[in-house]
């Protein structure tokens, strides 16, 4: 006996017969509000109640009742139960308007954040190139005593470079030239919208930070709220990034270099985005590729846990990933010899790979 689930009931098939069944009421609605259960993977009480011992279903979701088999359920006709397709379209309809409804999951937040954030980065890059520029015309030593949201700050606040020099509490004569009052003006204006850009990008910062000690403590504790962010966006959320096997994740944000390995058989990509993690980046180059190993797979490991909702074990997995980057350290003191066996190997893999292409 296999139990098949239908847009309009349950049905309890042997072989092509239906032996029992459980049609939903006509109501759009009401259905609807089924189907969303379905979607998100639960189990309906009709379902439940159908169930007996010895049953298959055709649906995984459906595990716990029974061995989940392929059955083509294609016989079982709406139209043979007194479903019209036009119910189909409403209940349809009405599908849609619950699943937009419901509410956000907390990992695409942080997506949006975490994306939020590279755009305004990419804005300050280009502001505070243009701002350094003009105001360098008037003050160029300033950028020698201050930097980054400070420059733009007080620039914003003060404009002339008599008062940024007392603010500052520097003494020296500047080789910059004059500016007009109307000049300057305007200068303070591209400097206080750059200081709002600096302040917008902190607070996404303190909001992204709090939000994965939420969702994803244990991959917080591993690789920073900040790199376990951009990990969730370039696997288009928690979900999916629980889901891939950890040499993928070891790779997240290389995909042009795979590719480009793939196309024309160069060396494969060693880490990803991974790569800003102070023990892929401190490593010399010959460890780098083991040790973004052991990060990729105890970031799988953290991003299923924080997925599953299971228990901190954030700090031990951040003590075994500094005991095994030691291991290497000691196990892999020395620099490969060039032409050794292993690259001779590789060569001639990378060889044979081009010729088969060719």
């Amino acid at each position: 006996m296999i139990i098949v689930t239908k847009w309009f009931g349950v049905f309890l098939c042997d072989k092509e017969k239906v032996r029992k069944s459980t049609l939903f009421e006509k109501e759009p609605k009401l259905i609807a509000a089924k189907l969303a259960l379905v979607q998100r993977g639960e189990m309906l009480p009709e379902e439940e109640q159908l169930a007996g011992k010895r049953v298959q279903v055709a649906d995984p979701r459906l595990s716990k009742l029974g061995k989940p088999v392929v059955y083509d359920s294609s016989y079982i006709k709406p139209e043979d139960y007194g479903f019209s397709m036009e119910l189909m379209q409403q209940v349809m309809v009405e599908l849609g308007k619950v699943r937009t409804r419901e509410p956000i999951r907390p990992d695409r937040h942080i997506v949006q954040a975490i994306r939020a954030i590279d755009d305004l980065n990419e804005n300050i890059n280009i502001m505070s190139e243009r701002l350094h520029e003009w105001y360098g015309l008037h003050f160029p030593e300033m950028a020698d005593y201050v930097k980054d949201a400070e420059y733009a700050q007080l620039i914003a606040r003060h404009g002339e470079r008599e008062d940024i020099l007392k603010t500052i509490g520097v003494q020296l004569e500047s080789v910059g030239a004059e500016l007009l009052p109307e000049d300057v003006s305007v200068v303070q204006d591209l400097a206080l919208s750059l200081a709002e850009l600096y302040e917008t990008k902190a607070k996404l910062e303190v909001y992204v930070q709090k939000r994965m000690e939420e969702t994803a403590p244990n991959l917080t504790a591993l690789l920073t709220a900040n790199l376990g962010a951009r990990l969730i966006s370039l696997a288009g959320g928690l979900g999916r990034l629980a889901t891939l096997p950890s040499s993928t994740v070891q790779l997240l944000g290389a995909e042009k270099a795979m590719f480009l390995h793939l196309r024309s058989g160069k060396a494969p990509p060693k880490h990803g985005i991974i790569f800003q993690h102070p023990a892929v980046h401190r490593a010399p180059y010959w460890q780098r590729g083991k040790v973004s190993r052991t990060l990729g797979a105890k970031a799988t490991i953290a991003a299923r846990v924080d997925f599953y909702k299971g228990e901190f074990i954030g700090e031990r997995l951040k003590a075994e990933m500094e005991k095994r980057v030691e291991e290497i350290k000691q196990k892999y003191p020395e620099p490969p010899k060039k032409g050794g066996g292993r690259e001779q190997a590789s060569g001639e893999r990378r060889q044979a790979h081009y010729k088969k292409r060719t």
